[in-house]
């Protein structure tokens, strides 16, 4: 007896993607590095399935048929490399790995590299919707060698998450593609969830609601433009109690962790030269909250903000931060797609932007109404430089604008930090101004350094230096 797909790393997202795989009709070879999981997994919640322990690398891949399709769930970074060349030995030309963690796509394009020379055919797969979604259908981003794709897909496809009878799982392109898309994805959740902080900072402390009183207005966002499985989820939150009856969430400490999808966002950008304000202005707030002592110091030290309530209207000011809550979205959405466009244009992946919105509308942590709109702004224009220039896109922002600015400035004059809504208006107004101040920046470049310049009165590409001692 032989199976259909082998997998690797029996943490909970294995696991899921496993009885995933058992329940749409395949036979999964499995194996850990610590072969007790294999005996207690197939023991337990694979009991009486179509499931086959395997407890070396050798034994794994003789059960598996040819070409030999192997799936690792194993953690991003040097566990990859040692599971690789764990298996490697007992494979042959033609066969496919698969790797489904967290991988950063520089890693995976140098596997890809080394082991397209020894013939065995590459997969770097993003794979996203966490334990629910492994189990019940995730979003998956595959990229790599393509010849795996015809021997891959119909697995990959069956299992993912479905959205009106189309999965939710693609081949995104070459090389360390499906890795990007889904580090991108990563990043633009980074920007959700800050923003959502934010606006529940501002509820809570500046129109002073409880977290009972805040959950129906998510619930009420949830019906709208906003609606997300990240506004569904934060009313979920803020209903769930204590034992002693009280909301958890006041209870947990505010320092917020990180795995590194995020930062890596923030450096591609900063590679390219991709004006990735909000998502990094996201990271950089994590950082910020993980520094929770020194908070405590700076607070005892320099006093804490004395917010006042808000004592106007209440539904006018909730609707005015959903406009602005909304607008920022699309900036940092905006964000993200230009670096995913960036990317795919310096490194020829050729990547269907539209198509990778489709692949968040199921499974994923950011899957959105919101998504369907990128979709047609791309359908409506292949070439769309950037979204916010999208009809839609544009009238949203119009419309919102006046609120998000009335929003982000109470929030700042009562000492509210909201870095991802200002940054996200900050980056709307900078990238719609007809002159920024960079001529002076280039003043200044050329002054201390001889960087030249281009004139307004010259055609581009013509460059200038001043010797600006000379009459000043």
């Amino acid at each position: 007896m032989q199976a259909d797909i082998g997998l690797v790393g029996l943490a909970v997202m294995g696991e899921n993607l496993v009885l995933n795989m058992e329940r749409h009709g395949y036979r999964v070879a499995v194996y850990n590095r610590t072969v007790e999981k294999v005996d207690a997994f197939v023991k337990t919640r694979g009991k009486d399935k179509n499931i086959l322990p395997a407890h070396s690398p050798q034994e794994l891949v003789s059960l598996l048929t040819r070409p030999r399709r192997i799936m690792m769930m194993v953690k991003a970074g040097p566990a990859v490399d040692e599971t690789i060349q764990q298996i490697l030995p007992y494979l042959e030309a033609g066969d496919i790995l698969i790797d489904g963690g967290n991988s950063h796509y520089v890693d995976t394009e140098r596997r890809l590299k080394d082991l397209s020379a020894r013939g065995i055919r590459y997969v770097g797969m993003g794979v996203s919707g966490g334990e629910e979604g492994a189990l019940n259908g995730p979003s998956l981003m595959p990229g790599g060698d393509e010849t795996a794709w015809p021997h891959i897909g119909g697995i990959f496809q069956s299992i993912a998450a479905q959205v009106e009878g189309s999965p939710c799982c693609d081949w995104i392109g070459p090389g360390g593609s499906g890795h990007f898309v889904k580090m991108v994805h990563n990043g633009i959740e980074y920007g959700d969830m800050q923003l959502i902080a934010e606006v529940y900072q501002i509820l809570r402390d500046r129109l002073g609601l409880s977290a009972d009183e805040m959950a129906p207005i998510f619930d009420e966002w949830n019906r709208g433009n906003l609606s997300s499985y990240l506004i569904e989820i934060t009313s979920h939150i803020l209903r769930y109690k204590d034992e002693d009856g009280q909301p958890l969430v006041d209870k947990i400490l505010d320092a917020a962790g990180q795995k590194g999808t995020g930062k890596w966002t923030g450096m591609s950008a900063l590679e390219w030269g991709v004006p990735l304000t909000l998502i990094t202005e996201a990271v950089f707030a994590r950082s910020l909250s993980a520094r929770r002592d020194d908070r405590l110091e700076a607070a005892s030290l320099l006093g804490v903000p004395s917010i006042q309530r808000f004592e106007g209207p209440l539904q006018p000011y909730l609707d005015e931060v959903a406009l602005t809550l909304y607008a920022a979205k699309i900036v940092s959405y905006a964000q993200g797609f230009l670096l995913l466009q960036e990317a795919s244009r310096s490194s020829g992946w050729n990547l269907n932007l539209g198509a990778i919105a489709m692949l968040w509308r199921g499974g994923c942590i950011i899957r959105s109404r919101f998504l369907g709109k990128i979709k047609e702004a791309y359908d409506r224009n292949l070439s769309l430089s950037n979204l916010i220039l999208d009809p839609y896109f544009a009238d949203q922002l119009r419309n919102a604008e006046g609120a998000w600015r009335r929003i982000v400035a109470d929030a700042l004059m009562q000492g509210i930090p909201v870095p991802a809504l200002a940054s996200g208006l900050s980056w709307y107004d900078g990238f719609r101004t007809t002159r920024l101040p960079a001529n002076l920046i280039q003043a200044q470049r050329d002054y201390f350094g001889a960087h030249t310049y281009e004139r307004v009165d010259t055609p581009r590409g013509t460059f200038f230096h001043t010797q600006w001692t000379t009459n000043s």
